[in-house]
């Protein structure tokens, strides 16, 4: 990787694309740490010196980890890439139910630029809606509920300032979705896997600092390796199991047209261990924060089935949460791959380019191998996601960790493919650049 990244630098067109990723990085870094008007800023620093204390704020953690530690703070760019990455899931999601989309999926570019579009505005959408209830949630002291200045982060009630804020979060929102596509035209890789990238790794050092604080054994040294070990070696297993595939041999046969022969040639169909990637986890954890929230919103005297869902899937740690965590992960996967993955058009465009399975008739009974195989590989691809993101969980027994533990769940599952998937598109531009000639 080292390797790869210093012959990048040495070709002139890679390293102004990688110079200018950098440098929409840095401004996007920048972003994180511009307060928005109309927040007192002593106010909300102290109510984050408490949740690092140990009052904490769970039930945001997810949308602030993807904000890299801008929700909490109530900086321009608070929302981060989480309504684009909302309005994409509900369009990947859509274009199976409504057959326009579907229609303009297989269009080609001219369909994925619509979709794109709809995308855009969708996302606008839906930062004007959660921008609207992060303004009221700080508002009401629900952002830090065990913080003694919660409720006074945003002195100024009138309707100007909320209009202001709601504005100032929606625009950063905007322009985050802008970067990542400047990102994705003229530097390397995917623009909002970059940032998403960027806002999870910009965590690590003050998760890891907070773990060797409050450790106890050599002064917390001893934790704080442990944790390192820990993460490197669910780094090896991630990227073992993301690069994991099976290959399906399809063979197509020969065609004589005149007096040339077309066809004939073998390839393959490359289905992943772990087809889904890293949606069944943001789903399943998205649905478990819903009782959390409707219980901080309707308060403690609402009755007893806010004492329910408060002993028993609010900490996180209790069995009855690890378990329903783990079952939904594994449903979400098989739900995403059923909806993403459709056999029967894999065998249809088979069939019409003159491919076959070796051993499998065309048709029917290629539709069902195809899904046989994918059930078979999805169980250990979602059990794998299960106990990946069950490491959270495990280090708040163990280490006495946040719910942001660096080295877990969903976070270690985008840095690694995201890691992987630009390391890929280097090597790949770099063989296009540095190839042997015919005579040597």
């Amino acid at each position: 990787m080292l390797t790869a990244f210093a012959r990048a630098f040495q070709t002139p067109d890679l390293r102004k694309k990688l110079l200018f990723t950098l440098g929409i990085v840095v401004l996007f870094r920048l972003g994180q740490h511009v307060p928005v008007p109309g927040v007192s800023f002593q106010n909300v620093d102290e109510c984050v010196k408490q949740a690092e204390a140990g009052a904490g704020s769970g039930l945001f953690g997810l949308v602030n980890m993807f904000s890299g530690g801008a929700l909490l703070q109530l900086t321009i760019f608070a929302l981060g890439i989480m309504p684009y990455i909302t309005a994409s899931i509900i369009l990947q999601l859509l274009v199976v139910v409504i057959p326009r989309l579907e229609a303009l999926k297989k269009e080609g570019q001219s369909g994925q630029a619509k979709i794109t579009q709809y995308t855009r505005y969708l996302t606008i959408a839906l930062a004007v809606l959660q921008a609207t209830g992060l303004v009221a949630t700080a508002r009401s002291g629900t952002l830090f509920p065990q913080c003694t200045v919660g409720s006074e982060i945003i002195p100024d009630d009138s309707i100007f300032t909320t209009l202001v804020m709601v504005i100032a979060f929606t625009s950063a929102t905007a322009l985050i979705m802008w970067m990542g596509e400047l990102i994705t035209d003229r530097g390397i890789g995917n623009g909002m896997s970059m940032l998403m990238f960027v806002s999870i790794a910009a965590g690590f050092p003050a998760s890891l600092w907070q773990i060797k604080q409050q450790g106890s054994l050599a002064d917390g040294w001893i934790e704080f390796g442990t944790v390192v070990a820990c993460g490197l070696a669910m780094v090896g297993l991630v990227v073992f199991v993301e690069l994991a595939q099976r290959r399906i041999p399809v063979q197509y046969a020969k065609r004589m047209i005149g007096r040339r022969s077309y066809g004939g040639t073998s390839t393959y169909i490359p289905l992943k261990v772990n087809q889904a990637g890293v949606i069944p986890v943001i789903f399943a954890s998205s649905l478990l924060y819903i009782p959390q929230l409707l219980v901080q919103f309707a308060g403690s005297e609402s009755g007893g089935w806010t004492d329910w869902v408060s002993r028993y899937f609010t900490g996180g740690d209790h069995p009855y949460y690890i378990t329903t965590y783990f079952l939904l992960i594994v449903f979400f996967a098989f739900f995403y791959v059923a909806i993403t993955f459709n056999p029967e058009d894999v065998a249809e465009n088979m069939k019409k380019y003159g491919g076959f399975i070796p051993g499998i008739r065309a048709g029917r009974p290629t539709v069902e191998y195809l899904s046989y195989v994918l059930n078979r590989i999805t169980w250990p691809g979602s059990l794998y996601l299960g106990l990946i993101a069950l490491v959270p969980t495990l280090a708040l027994v163990m280490f006495n960790a946040q719910q942001d533990f660096p080295f877990g769940g969903t976070s270690i599952l985008i840095i690694v493919g995201v890691g992987l998937e630009t390391v890929r598109q280097i090597e790949s531009q770099l063989h296009q650049r540095n190839y042997e000639g015919f005579l040597r």
